[in-house]
C-alpha cells in the first residue's frame, strides 16, 4: 500500500513555496528528496496534482502527499480472462480491454496485462526486459483498448523490438473526436514531452522531447440536430509515443469524446440529445480503440495483419451516431 500525509496549510505558511513548506513538515526527507516527489506528480494541492516546487502554497490550501512503495522484485500471477487474438509458439496477439494497466509501475502492481500472462505462461515469454514485464514489447494506455503483441520467446521479442523501432509496424486506430479537423487528411509531426505542470502528461513542444508522427483520416462527420459536431477518425501511428494520439488531437484544436487528461472534465450543454448525453456519461474513458496491428510474423518472415471489435461502449456511442444521422 502507498503511504499517504495530507496537512493544511495555516497562516504563517500562506504564500510559502510548496517544497520549503513540505520540507518543514516532514523533516527526515531533504529538499533534493521533495522535489522530486512533487516533479513526480505524487503532490496534489486543493486535488489538483502540482509538479512545480516553486509553487506558492495559499492559506487553507489542503495538500496531499503520496510517497510510492517500493516495486515487487517479482512479478506475481493474477487470474485473469485474456482476449487472445491469435497464438502460436512465438507470439501472442491480445485484445486488451479499456481498464487495463499494460504492465506494473507506481501504484499498479496487481490486475495488469503482465500479471495475468505469467499466471497462463508462467516462464514461457521472453525476458528480454526487466522481471515485471516478460513478454511485453509495447503499450497502449489503460482507457485505451486494442490489440497488442506479446513476445513468447527473446528471439521474436528481438525482431519485432527491430520492426517497432524502425517504424515498420502497422498499427491504426479508431477515435470520436469533438468537431471537424481541418484539414480532413493529413500528417502530424512534432516533437512529445512531458508537461512541465503536470509531469503525468504529454505536450506537443517546440524545441524538446521525442519526434511523433500521427497520420490520420477523417472518416465521417456526424453533424445532428442537438449534439455537437463530431468525427469519427482513423489514425496511422508511425511512432509511438505517450499518449501520442490524444495529445495530438489537443494540438490540432480538439479532443476525444470521454478523455478527461486532455479535455473538459465537465462538459456542459445548452441543449443536448438525451440518448447520445446518457451514452455519452457511460464511456469508460476516451472513445481510443487499437482496432488493427500488422508486422512481419518473426520466425514465418510473413506479413500478418489482425483486426479487432469495438469495445461495447465505443460501439453503443457510434451506432447511435449513425442511427440519429440517418
Amino acid at each position: 500500500m502507498n503511504k499517504t500525509m495530507k496537512f493544511l496549510v495555516e497562516v504563517e505558511n500562506d504564500n510559502e513555496r510548496l517544497d520549503i513548506f513540505l520540507s518543514k513538515k516532514i523533516e527526515d526527507l531533504t529538499r533534493s528528496n521533495i522535489k522530486k516527489i512533487i516533479e513526480s506528480g505524487s503532490v496534489l494541492i486543493n486535488k489538483k496534482i502540482i509538479a512545480s516546487s516553486s509553487k506558492k502554497v495559499k492559506l487553507k490550501d489542503s495538500i496531499l502527499i503520496t510517497f510510492l512503495t517500493k516495486s515487487p522484485e517479482k512479478l506475481l500471477p493474477d487470474k485473469i480472462k485474456l482476449d487472445i487474438q491469435y497464438e502460436d509458439k512465438d507470439i501472442l496477439v491480445i485484445n486488451k480491454p479499456k481498464g487495463m494497466v499494460v504492465h506494473p509501475g507506481a501504484g499498479n502492481y496487481r490486475k495488469t496485462l503482465a500479471n495475468a500472462l505469467v499466471y497462463k505462461y508462467k516462464n514461457k515469454l521472453s525476458n528480454t526486459n526487466d522481471k515485471l514485464r516478460p513478454g511485453i514489447i509495447h503499450r497502449i494506455d489503460k482507457d485505451t483498448s486494442g490489440l497488442l503483441v506479446v513476445a513468447k520467446n527473446n528471439l521474436s521479442h528481438s525482431k519485432l523490438g527491430k520492426q517497432f523501432s524502425d517504424h515498420s509496424i502497422k498499427r491504426k486506430y479508431l477515435c470520436l473526436a469533438w468537431g471537424v479537423i481541418r484539414p480532413l487528411k493529413g500528417r502530424i509531426e512534432t516533437l512529445i514531452s512531458r508537461n512541465k505542470k503536470n509531469r503525468q502528461l504529454m505536450t506537443v513542444s517546440e524545441f524538446s522531447g521525442k519526434k511523433a508522427i500521427t497520420n490520420y483520416k477523417t472518416i465521417k462527420i456526424y453533424s445532428i440536430r442537438d449534439i455537437p459536431k463530431i468525427s469519427l477518425i482513423e489514425c496511422e501511428l508511425e511512432t509511438g509515443r505517450t499518449h501520442q494520439i490524444r495529445v495530438h488531437m489537443k494540438y490540432k484544436g480538439t479532443f476525444l469524446l470521454g478523455d478527461n487528461q486532455y479535455g473538459k472534465k465537465n462538459l456542459k450543454f445548452k441543449k443536448i440529445n438525451n440518448d447520445f448525453h446518457k451514452n455519452l456519461s457511460a464511456l469508460n474513458g476516451q472513445a481510443l480503440h487499437a482496432k488493427s496491428l500488422g508486422f512481419i510474423h518473426p520466425t514465418k518472415n510473413k506479413w500478418v495483419n489482425f483486426e479487432s471489435k469495438l469495445p461495447s461502449d465505443f460501439k453503443k456511442l457510434l451506432n447511435l451516431l449513425k442511427n440519429l444521422s440517418g
